[in-house]
């Protein structure tokens, strides 16, 4: 990976020495103190929650993030404490502010916090080429400077900062990552008198008094989470477990005063932390001998025979007290093999299926708000719940479309069944369903995109009532229930999208969603022409007054009248297309690169919809010079959009709503809602009711009377 040995300045042995100690612990190592290296343990929350984090919230930024790590003194004689990274050690608010700071873990005795600094890069080439060195010594600066000022002592916590630089392969889901302790180094280093075990440095009443004090300074909600403190012995005997920053006065009120702190570590030699906190008494107390307990457990209380008394002959470092003296540091943490290397985890094997579809299926989404879209909205997307009326060749298009931009909520209706010509043209199906008569398409599109990715899709195999197909007696009841179901299913979901193979059977949803409110997008299909286009609101409905949004904020030019329907064009009610018709006029008969445009339109224009502050009240933008500004980050919303394949061009359209329409127009949205499904049935049994309830009959006949009156002077034109 292109990484440099570290240098002598940073680097841990096994013996937890940097190199630059090596050769002194091998002349003296009677003497001279020894410290066993932190080690590192992620949990696997960790890494789910940094990849969130990654994507939500840091995404570009580089800058280091504050981090908490979490620890407690060690257990178990064979088990060492380990500094641990968990789920709630990353910020979870946006602003990057961490609530699980240090200072908000107190109370917790198996949780003592540790706070660190992650520094996570873009590129696998800034992790490999970042300045470790300047890092590592920037840290140890950063302790030395909380020694010198005193915060050291009055938050002990800071003593046991460290570092992570990671980078996040969320392709892959594996983690590049490698911690460093930094850690100040005493020059000449510090030596050790006698090393033994509490219960052979103590009598049995020093040891009852130290196992009491520690117990008290453990379970207190205020102390519990500071690793650091100090073990006062009275003159009447009593033992009292008091903060570091009380060395002064506890020494000048008499008796006797050792430090403690918890180690992590099971050896017969103290663990890192204590290192830093050496550091500290020569600074801040200018001693040159201390007396050490190496607070280590057994069921919540001290082991006096695991925890260590460590006399320890300090060094007096006269250049520690030139000012701007910056001391060496070392700590970077070895990995699993013992090199100077970082370590790497791997997590997409040991993933959720599900869950990494899921992390999978928006992870282009969340980098197009990176750069491209920060305004994205895809919450938004996520909850939005998408009908599909049809799911033919438009509507297995459609669907596929839909998941990339995150929507997972999807019903299909359809009656019909998967024929052996479907495959080729359907997305969604294979020849297995078209076996044995063909599984209904509803249910077999479900089961396809549930093998494609995460997503909640339900089938419906029923019919949609057309106007001009008539009900005998013996169906009322069965077709009522359908329209019922339908308003119900129309009722139920954000955005109805209607694929449907005829004309006449788009009908009752444009209705539905006229008198509901309901966004409605369109799409159909000739030989080589399609029409993708959305529904205007409801006649009855007013737009509800916009935050934040002025009329001034919409791309113009705009109409703001309301929007047509797909049916406002016409001037006839929708009738029987089906009837007396040969094969080709029966089936969607379309060159197949149509249905991929056309379903594809209707999506994008669905999406940048829900996006539009005015969402189904949006006026209708015309096209525009594509250096013109836009307001809205997906580009123009317009109401229509019409394809030419034969010449390769698009035309983008403009209707008002018609107000003798035979579906969205006042007259029949108030009919419906005074007379229901009985207004539904009369529609559908007689052919001309709509024609005459809106008026068309009578504008026809008045137009059948009217004469034409050429002009000749024209005619050689």
């Amino acid at each position: 990976m292109g990484l440099t040995e570290p240098s002598d300045s940073e680097a841990l042995t096994p013996s937890g020495h940097g190199p630059d100690e090596a050769s002194e612990v091998r002349s003296s190592a009677s003497s001279t103190l020894m410290f066993a290296p932190w080690q590192s343990a992620v949990d696997e929350g960790f890494w789910h929650r940094m990849a969130s984090f990654k994507l939500e919230t840091q995404r570009l930024d580089e800058h280091p993030v504050p981090v908490s790590g979490f620890f407690a003194p060690c257990s178990h004689p064979q088990i060492p404490s380990h500094l641990q990274l968990l789920e709630e050690s990353l910020p979870p608010d946006p602003g990057g502010s961490s609530s699980t700071s240090h200072s908000a873990v107190i109370g917790n005795r198996n949780k003592c916090p540790a706070p660190g600094t992650l520094y996570n890069t873009n590129t696998l080439e800034s992790f490999t080429g970042m300045d470790r060195p300047s890092l590592l010594k920037s840290a140890a600066l950063q302790i030395w400077e909380d020694i010198h000022s005193g915060k050291a002592e009055e938050d002990s916590n800071v003593l046991n900062r460290f570092l992570l630089i990671s980078f996040a392969d969320l392709k892959k889901w594996s983690f590049l990552y490698w911690f460093a302790f930094p850690a100040i180094v005493l020059t000449p280093s510090a030596t050790v008198s006698s090393c033994t075990p509490v219960s052979m440095a103590f009598s049995e009443e020093e040891s009852t008094g130290i196992r009491g004090a520690c117990s008290e300074w453990r379970s207190t909600e205020t102390t519990a989470s500071s690793p650091f403190f100090l073990l006062h012995f009275t003159s009447d005997g009593a033992v009292n477990a008091r903060p570091i920053r009380d060395w002064k006065v506890a020494n000048e009120e008499g008796g006797k005063v050792i430090s403690a702190y918890y180690d992590p570590y099971n050896r017969t030699y103290p663990g890192w932390p204590l290192r830093n906190f050496l550091a500290l008494a020569v600074v801040r107390w200018e001693v040159t001998e201390l007396r050490v307990l190496c607070y280590r457990e057994k069921r919540g209380f001290l082991d006096p025979e695991l925890s260590l008394v460590v006399d320890v002959e300090l060094p007096k470092i006269p250049e520690w007290k030139v000012q701007g003296f910056i001391p060496k540091g070392v700590g970077w943490e070895l990995n699993s093999r013992g090199k100077a290397r970082p370590r790497i985890v791997h997590l997409a094997a040991s993933m959720d299926p599900e869950r990494a579809a899921n992390q999978a299926a928006d992870l282009n989404l969340k980098l197009m708000r990176w750069r491209l879209l920060p305004s994205l909205n895809i919450p938004l997307l996520s909850s939005t719940k998408c009908l599909l009326l049809g799911a033919g060749t438009l509507g297995c298009h459609v669907a596929r479309n839909l998941l990339p931009w995150g929507i997972r909520h999807i019903t299909f209706v359809d009656y019909g069944k998967v024929a052996m010509s479907n495959p080729c043209r359907q997305s969604l199906y294979n020849l297995e369903d078209c076996l044995n008569g063909g599984k209904p398409k509803a249910e077999a599109a479900v089961a396809s995109l549930k093998r494609i990715g995460p997503v909640e899709a339900r089938g419906l195999c029923m019919s949609i009532p057309m106007p001009g197909h008539s009900v005998g007696p013996a169906e009322v009841d069965s077709v009522l229930a359908d329209c019922s179901r339908l308003k119900e299913l129309v009722d139920e979901h954000d955005i109805v999208f209607l694929l449907t193979d005829t004309r006449e059977s788009r009908w009752l949803p444009t209705l539905l969603c006229a008198a509901a409110n309901k966004v409605a997008i369109n799409a159909a299909l000739g030989f080589d022409s399609f029409l993708v286009m959305r529904h205007g609101a409801g006649p009855a409905f007013l737009e509800p007054e916009i935050s934040n949004s002025t009329e001034d904020e919409i791309s113009a030019p705009t109409y703001d009248g309301r929007l047509g329907c797909y049916f406002c064009n016409d001037i006839v009610a929708p009738l029987d297309s089906t009837a007396n018709r040969t094969l080709d006029q029966q089936c969607t008969v379309t060159r197949p690169g149509l249905a991929p445009l056309g379903a594809a339109l209707a999506v994008e224009m669905a999406v940048s919809l829900l996006h539009h502050p005015r969402r189904i009240f949006a006026p209708a933008a015309q096209a525009v010079a594509i250096t013109d500004a836009t307001v809205e980050a997906l580009g123009i919303l317009p109401h229509q959009v019409r394809g030419f394949l034969a010449h390769y061009t698009q035309l983008v359209v403009t209707g008002a709503a018609f107000d003798k329409c035979t579906a969205c127009s006042s007259i029949v949205v108030d009919e419906f809602k005074k007379r229901g499904m009985e207004f539904v049935l009369e529609v559908l049994n007689r052919p001309n009711y709509l024609e005459d309830l809106t008026g068309l009959t009578e504008m026809l006949a008045a137009t059948q009377g009217l004469t034409l009156d050429w002009d000749d002077e024209d005619d050689e034109m």
